[in-house]
């Protein structure tokens, strides 16, 4: 059911980003597009060009200040600005262009159309072939839909040009005009992209060919003649910007230009236009010339040419991931959903696998986008993986509600119901009625591995027995060793050496090590003969620990059973708990080692410091009996692995490094190894505090 659960979403999330048109499923697809316009927003932007100007025809342009008719006088610009509205005589650019050259500019662009008829076009034209290397003017392509005789819409491309006086035609031929045209994102209508030459098919909705006649943008006619030309994209796409900081091309009022004290206040009488390229464009609002672009709703359209420019001359230039790629990524954020869930088989840890997860890939979006200009493929690749795992955990722990149930139902036929209901609801206040004696003693607890993907996939009567004989074949091993079943808590066992009859603190301990291995033993057997039948097999976890605790029997005057409290206990349940963040089947407390280390081989695992204890303790791993026959070759490369282990805690991270090398080289699969073989490569780059004594500190449960 999980994988269904999973595979409904990430398909779900599939077709709503690679299908954005399919009805019901577009969110995934806007919300990617959301998310890398928070990118060029947030993250780093294109370094802009300081050799551009922005020269506006601003309000203060188009309304002139008050101006004495000295001023006036000796300033022919701003007597052609005062003469009549906009569109002003074309005889102004003309001194436009001979000013700023004079002063030294490199390039002049015009963002203006000049296609109406004027009395200065002979003027103008002039100063156009006068500087025909250094001037480009715009030309735009208007798209309309019109429909034929016939009923059928077909799209018709008008071009507006300079008029024939300015640039004789065929004007969009000639070097000295580019088109400002930009095309937006047909979906939600933003510019994110620069189309740097178009070809006449294209125009038409045609796919180009060669030979097509090919026209070149505004910025690709400017880039060539400042000596960038190999710095345009030599095809016909659009190409995603890297976007500059908004405000970085700030308006500059034309009028200055022409006022002779602005002219030396604000321009140094010319030498602040030195090698500069600059853009004559509009930015009063009366001209509506803005575009909606990821950066703002209002970018001025002359800066667009800029953002285009700044592109090209720093080749920032954005990556979307690539459409296979895409989908990988996808099916993996499913996939990973659907293992976390399904293996980690804790609620809060996935939900922090989750998170934790999530944030890491944002990271790597983030750094992506910085560093490499690619647009890692987001809000798709995480919807799927917290959709996938979020209700996938809602489903496992509605599984594991009824699991409980069934459970405490198949406990009840083991020990009484009302202990059962206390033990399972209250344990808290079970263990807070105790009273009793002080005595050694040895505990074991035990738990099942793979329950919850079990009971997923069983049906309830095959669960049943299939706990059952769990169950009772590990409880004949307890008994065989003389132990005291203390209470089932879950499908987790609880037992005791010691607390009823003691044969010696010793035996006490190596009666519960044999009954640890064959407990072991008892599994492997069980799960070799589920396999067989068609069934899944199962894991356990082991904790053992040696210490004094409270023995009494505890009850009412109906029903008595013994049990035991205390620190050693507490410590032996958290054993068993960490088994699985160690990968090993069992782990056992130091004092519990020391009993038994004449009866089984050992392997140091950890030092440990559980939640709610203030010193920390070695822990270990039993290998075998050493009344079995053992792995004489495992048992010399542990000698390896111990003084690696030992080399780590006296911080000696290089010797460590090597020798743990050595031991996985021939257990390439040991996991204890390989977590240690990481800590030292890691610790001998950035070596922990002086503090440190190699103790791994847990804080939950």
């Amino acid at each position: 059911m999980l994988t269904l659960i999973c595979l409904f979403w990430t398909g779900l999330i599939f077709v709503g980003h690679f299908f954005p048109n399919a009805p019901f499923v577009s969110v995934p697809w806007r919300g990617e597009q959301s998310f890398e316009d928070l990118l060029r927003r947030e993250g780093r932007k294109t370094t802009p060009p300081r050799d551009f100007v922005f020269l506006a025809i601003d309000q203060s342009t188009l309304q002139l200040p008050p101006l004495t008719p000295d001023e006036l006088a000796v300033s022919r610009g701003l007597q052609l600005l005062s003469e009549r509205p906009y569109p002003w005589s074309r005889e102004l650019w003309a001194l436009l262009l001979d000013k700023l050259f004079a002063a030294g500019a490199r390039v002049v662009m015009f963002d203006l159309l000049f296609n109406p008829p004027n009395d200065a076009d002979p003027v103008f034209h002039a100063a156009l072939d006068r500087y025909r290397d250094k001037v480009v003017v715009s030309a735009n392509f208007d798209f309309r839909n019109n429909t034929d005789q016939q009923g059928t819409e077909q799209l018709n491309v008008q071009a507006s040009t300079p008029n024939d006086t300015l640039i004789p035609p065929p004007q969009l031929q000639d070097d000295r005009v580019g088109f400002v045209n930009f095309w937006p994102d047909a979906i939600d209508g933003k510019t994110r992209a620069a189309t740097y030459r178009v070809t006449d098919r294209q125009l038409a909705g045609l796919p180009p060919e060669p030979g097509d006649q090919i026209y070149e943008s505004l910025a690709t006619r400017a880039l060539t003649k400042i000596g960038h030309a190999n710095d345009v994209p030599n095809d016909f796409g659009g190409h995603m910007m890297r976007f500059t900081a908004p405000d970085a091309f700030q308006p500059r009022p034309l009028y200055e230009v022409f006022d002779p004290k602005l002219w030396h206040a604000n321009y140094a009488d010319g030498a602040f236009f030195k090698d500069k390229v600059v853009m004559v464009g509009p930015s009063a609002q009366v001209w509506h010339d803005v575009v909606d672009t990821p950066m703002s709703p209002n970018t001025l359209g002359p800066t667009l040419h800029f953002q285009a420019m700044a592109a090209a001359l720093g080749h920032e230039f954005l990556r979307p991931t690539p459409r296979k790629i895409g989908l990988a990524l996808v099916c993996a954020a499913g996939l990973v959903a659907w293992l976390l869930v399904a293996f980690v088989r804790k609620p809060l840890v996935c939900l922090g696998g989750l998170a934790a997860i999530t944030a890491g890939y944002l990271g790597l979006s983030r750094l992506l986008y910085d560093n490499t200009s690619l647009l890692l493929l987001t809000v798709p690749v995480l919807s799927a993986l917290v959709l996938s795992g979020s209700f996938s955990l809602g489903f496992e722990y509605f599984l594991e509600r009824l699991e409980k149930l069934r459970t405490r139902r198949t406990l009840e036929r083991y020990v009484s119901k009302n202990l059962v209901a206390e033990i399972l609801e209250n344990p808290d206040s079970y263990y807070s009625s105790l009273r009793g004696v002080r005595v050694p003693v040895t505990i074991l607890f035990s738990d099942l591995i793979g329950f919850t993907t079990l009971a997923e996939k069983a049906d309830p009567e095959a669960l049943v027995a299939q706990l059952n004989e769990y169950l009772s074949r590990m409880t004949t091993v307890i008994f065989s060793n003389g132990g005291t079943l203390d209470k089932f808590i879950g499908d987790a066992i609880m037992a005791v050496w010691g607390n009823v009859r003691s044969v010696g603190t010793a035996q006490d301990a190596k009666s519960c090590a044999r009954s640890a291995l064959g407990m072991r033993k008892a599994l492997s057997e069980l799960n070799h003969n589920w396999r067989e039948q068609g069934r899944m097999g199962l894991g356990m976890g082991v904790g053992i620990n040696h210490g004094e605790v409270i023995v009494g029997n505890i009850g009412s005057q109906d029903r008595m059973d013994p049990t035991v409290i205390g620190d050693a206990v507490n410590l032996a349940s958290r054993l068993e708990a960490l088994t699985r963040t160690y990968g090993v089947d069992m782990l056992v407390g130091a004092s519990a080692a020391e009993l038994v280390r004449d009866e089984v081989y050992l392997r140091s695992v950890a030092r440990v410091q559980v939640k709610g204890k203030t010193k920390p303790v070695d822990v270990f791993t039993f290998v075998a009996s050493r009344a079995e026959e053992a792995d004489p070759e495992f048992l010399k490369w542990l000698e390896t692995y111990e003084e690696a282990l030992e080399k780590f805690r006296v911080r000696d991270f290089t010797d460590a490094k090597i020798l743990f090398s050595r031991f996985l080289e021939f257990y390439p699969d040991d996991l204890l190894a390989k977590m240690y073989l990481q800590r030292a490569l890691e610790y001998e780059q950035a070596p922990p505090d002086e503090a440190w004594e190699a103790v791994e500190v847990f804080q939950k449960k």
